[in-house]
Parts: structure tokens; C-alpha cells; sequence
């Protein structure tokens, strides 16, 4: 159920706050002249030994007094608390959802019902200010999958009161955004006897028929006859075999432009005969998370009401070990005719991408962005505040910055050079999986997914490595961050304004 938007064009004061037991203030880099419980902030920016322009840095909250700052009775409820943070022009976006996400954590591990937020500053900043406010209390306020016992029913945010600025539209692209980032997480958290193959396929079906998407499903006898060697190589270890590639598709009536979105979806990833150690085991559960953003991406264009065509692919399997599963040095012929030497069973993710490329790309559209938790080399090349992109388009690279930049998701272009892919020449394929050596494996995977796509499509490769990290990252709090909706749909915006 979405949260209930109650908007105030005046500015707060102490009166219209006064029913409010949770109060998040965004501020300009100038102190306001008149500001509500101004003096509870001067006494803990003085107790704590800072300045106002030290809450650009580092958000500050506190209780409020019963009965105002006066002492005389005015109505606030006692155990009030506020949280305040000063947001500067020279932030970008990652910057300012990074201090807003730190300052309403306080507020928002209370569990409170209702919370206001209260905008100052002159128009331009609390447009801004409001809209970023807004995005960053709702994607927090989700519900996300939780597994642990309790009596009680659990308590979520059900009224946002945004006093100092209002919207027509209600922010309703914000509202999408937040569905989708919500969609991505709940997904990506389920524990892996939850999501299946079989139960992901059951699930993306009713989200087709609840959102009028055309659905269709390449199931594994289904891609046996049509030749797609390289994503059976991977399903045929699994028992059942209920890996399947799930084309959806958003179609809006008199729309010109038309994209392809790729999704990795390997429900669990053993590794297959080369086997993960347990540390490297434990959470290949989230290895669906490509397949998930790119549901999100869908979801939020659906409810935002793009007018383009979204064409989803998405590689649904199980990387298992079992009697058929497929070895090192096997040789398979992917769907495009390309023989593969399996060089590493652990590198099944680029085998089912494969395929799926090459059904996307014969769709023939303007552009193909593909999402996946593909390299262990891209974390060690960003760690996890970055995920990495590469692709066969300069112009297409540049705009994947902006769209990082303006979204707060950022991402980091990698070389795409073509002399990477001497490594990967085999004595008996077309070409080899990967290397058994490493190093630049995140470049030798998009240099090997490149071979699938006919047509020359320009496309984007994303290398979620900024999927999952503790403590949260930019807006959202939660480790798994649902990172990539927000970059894909600022970048499907750029598009569209071209």
C-alpha cells in the first residue's frame, strides 16, 4: 500500500509541527531567520562543540521538549525527536541521498507512522530539497522480506506531511522509482528455497497480468530445439530442469523507440563442478539480482508511463552440480552457431547471458542494456560503492556517467578494447568462456558477451558490483540497495529526450 502524501506549501513552524513525533528538517547552507525549534538546534550544536554548516557533513538530531522550546504548553507531544541536515549546492545526488539517508535513520528506526519532513531555503532549493527528502523517506519506509517471529503486526511509515512545498503530480516518477527499487530488493532478499526457478517464473507471470505485460517463455526443451547450447549448458545441471528465459514486454500504443533489457537470474550459484567455497557460497542466493533491477527498471517505466518499448530478457537458472551438468572443457554452440571451451564452471553466468543477448538483439532494438552480478574482478577493481560499466559505444558510455551522476547510483566506465580478447582465443572453440588466470575478467566478460549480439545494436554492459553493501549505500539503507532502477531509468530518460 503506498504511503499517504499530505503536502504544505507554507514553511513549518512550531504550531503546524506541533502534532509531528518525527521530524526530519533539510536545510539551506544559510541558516534560515526564523526556523521551529531553532533553539533546541542551537543548544546541541553547542553541546556537541559544531557549527551549523557541520550538519553538511554529519546530520544532527535530538529530542524535542515537551511543551516547545518556551516550556509553555503548546501541544507537542512529549518524545518528539527531529533530525537536522544542511544540503549544499556543490552535493550531487549520491552526496545528498548519502546525509539524508544518514539523517533519518534515527527517525526511521523508531518504526513511526507519520513523519514530516520540513523544507527551507529559497524556491529552487526546497523544489530540490523536497523532491530528494520525499524519494529518500520512501524507499527506506519499504517493506522488505523478514523471516523472523513476532507477535506484534510489524509497524510501517503510513503518512509522509511535506511542509514547504508543493507538487501537482504528487511526485509520482519518485513514487515509481521507489516501486521498482522496492520490487528489485524484496526479490533479491528472498532465501533461495523461496525463489526458485519455477516460483520466479510463477511470480514474473502474475506480474505480467497485473500489469498488462506481454509474457512468453523460452523453457528448456524449448531452447534445446532452437540451439541455445550456451544457457542449456548451465539448466541442464539443475534438478528439475525448470530453467526457462522470460521475454516480457511494455508496449504502449504510438511509441518510436525501442529497448532491450537483459537480466541475470541464476536463482543460486554453487558453481557448478568448479564449487564455491562456503564464504563464496553463502549469498549466491542474491546472484538473481541482475534479473531483479531489470524488473524494477520495468515496473517503474510501467508505472511512470514511458512512452518507449521495453523489451525484457531474463536468464532464469540454477548453477547446480549433478550427474548432467556441464564440466570444463566441454564444447558447446551457443544459439548465434559461436563454439565455447568451458575453461570454469563458476563462470555460468556469461553462458545463460549469452543466448539471451542473442534473442534480444534479433528483435533488432535501438539499444540493449544488460544488468548482472557478473565478476568477482569488477569488486576487487570498485569494491562496493561503484558498479562498473562497458559497452560498444562511446557516446553510449558518456551518458551512462550522467545518468550515474544525476541518479545517485554511480557507475565507472572500464576499457572495451578489442586486443582484450586475444585471451580468450581457444585451440578447439571459437572462443573460450574465460581465462583461468583472473585479472581483467570483468573486460574479458563483456568482450565474450559481445560476440552474441547481432545487428552491431549498440548496448550497455552493468557489472552490479555495488549490489550489496553493509550499512546501506547513497539513498537506501538496506545492505541489498536495489542499485541499478534508478540508473537505468535516468538513462532510459536520456533516450527518450534525444
Amino acid at each position: 500500500m503506498p504511503i499517504q502524501l499530505k503536502q504544505f506549501t507554507s514553511p513549518a513552524d512550531e504550531k503546524s509541527l506541533s502534532a509531528s513525533s518525527h521530524v526530519l528538517f533539510v536545510l539551506p547552507p544559510d541558516k534560515p531567520a526564523r526556523m521551529p525549534y531553532g533553539a533546541v538546534l542551537e543548544k546541541k550544536l553547542k553541546r556537541s562543540h559544531s557549527k551549523y554548516s557541520d550538519l553538511a557533513k554529519t546530520p544532527m538530531s535530538s529530542d524535542l521538549p515537551h511543551g516547545g522550546p518556551s516550556g509553555a504548553p503548546s501541544g507537542t507531544p512529549s518524545g518528539a525527536i527531529a533530525s537536522w541536515v544542511v544540503l549544499d549546492a556543490k552535493h550531487n545526488a549520491f552526496q545528498r541521498h548519502t546525509l539524508l539517508r544518514k539523517a533519518l535513520k534515527t527517525l526511521l528506526d523508531e518504526k513511526p507512522q507519520t513523519l514530516a519532513i520540513a523544507v527551507f531555503g529559497d524556491d529552487a532549493f526546497r523544489k530540490a530539497a523536497a523532491c530528494d527528502a520525499f524519494y529518500v523517506v520512501s524507499v527506506n519506509a519499504a517493506e522488505l522480506p523478514s523471516r523472523k517471529k513476532s507477535k506484534d503486526k510489524p509497524m510501517r511509515l503510513k503518512t509522509i506531511a511535506l511542509h514547504g512545498w508543493q507538487e501537482s503530480h504528487g511526485y509520482a516518477q519518485i513514487q515509481a522509482r521507489v516501486a521498482g527499487n522496492t520490487l528489485t530488493r524484496q526479490l533479491t532478499m528472498l532465501p533461495p528455497n523461496e525463489l526458485t526457478p519455477t516460483i520466479y517464473r510463477d511470480k514474473m507471470a502474475k506480474l505480467a497480468k497485473d500489469n498488462g505485460w506481454k509474457h512468453e517463455e523460452y523453457d528448456m526443451k524449448k531452447l534445446q530445439k532452437i540451439g541455445a547450447g550456451a544457457f542449456v549448458a548451465v539448466g541442464q545441471g539443475s534438478e528439475p530442469q525448470d530453467a526457462a528465459i522470460v521475454h516480457l514486454s511494455y508496449s504502449p500504443k504510438g511509441v518510436k523507440k525501442h529497448i532491450a533489457l537483459v537480466g541475470k537470474g541464476i536463482c543460486f550459484d554453487t558453481g557448478g563442478h568448479n564449487l564455491k567455497p562456503a564464504r563464496y557460497m553463502h549469498g549466491m542466493h542474491e546472484d538473481m539480482n541482475g534479473s531483479a533491477v531489470v524488473l524494477g527498471i520495468l515496473l517503474a517505466a510501467t508505472q511512470s508511463k514511458l512512452p518507449i518499448r521495453i523489451d525484457c530478457w531474463l536468464s532464469i537458472a540454477q548453477n547446480h552440480i549433478g550427474p548432467k551438468a556441464y564440466k570444463q572443457n566441454d564444447v558447446v554452440t551457443a544459439l548465434n552457431g559461436t563454439t565455447i571451451e568451458i575453461v570454469h564452471t563458476d563462470a555460468e553466468g556469461r553462458m545463460v547471458l549469452a543466448d539471451t543477448l542473442t534473442l534480444a538483439s534479433r528483435e533488432k532494438p535501438e539499444f540493449m542494456m544488460d544488468f548482472a552480478t557478473l565478476t568477482g574482478s569488477m569488486a576487487v577493481a570498485l569494491g562496493d560503492r561503484y558498479s562498473g560499466v562497458l559497452g560498444n559505444r562511446p557516446e553510449l558510455l558518456c551518458k551512462a556517467m550522467g545518468a550515474g551522476t544525476a541518479s545517485g547510483e554511480r557507475v565507472s566506465v572500464f576499457p572495451f578494447d578489442e586486443d582484450y580478447e586475444e585471451d580468450l582465443e581457444s585451440g578447439i572453440a571459437d572462443i573460450k568462456q574465460c581465462t583461468l588466470d583472473g585479472g581483467a575478467d570483468h573486460i574479458l566478460a563483456a568482450r565474450f558477451l559481445s560476440r552474441f549480439i547481432e545487428g552491431d545494436v549498440p548496448w550497455l554492459h552493468v557489472d552490479l558490483s555495488s549490489s550489496n553493501r553493509k550499512g546501506g549505500l547513497g539513498a537506501v539503507a538496506s545492505d541489498v540497495n536495489g542499485f541499478g532502477v534508478g540508473f537505468g531509468l535516468a538513462l532510459i530518460t536520456r533516450i527518450l529526450s534525444e
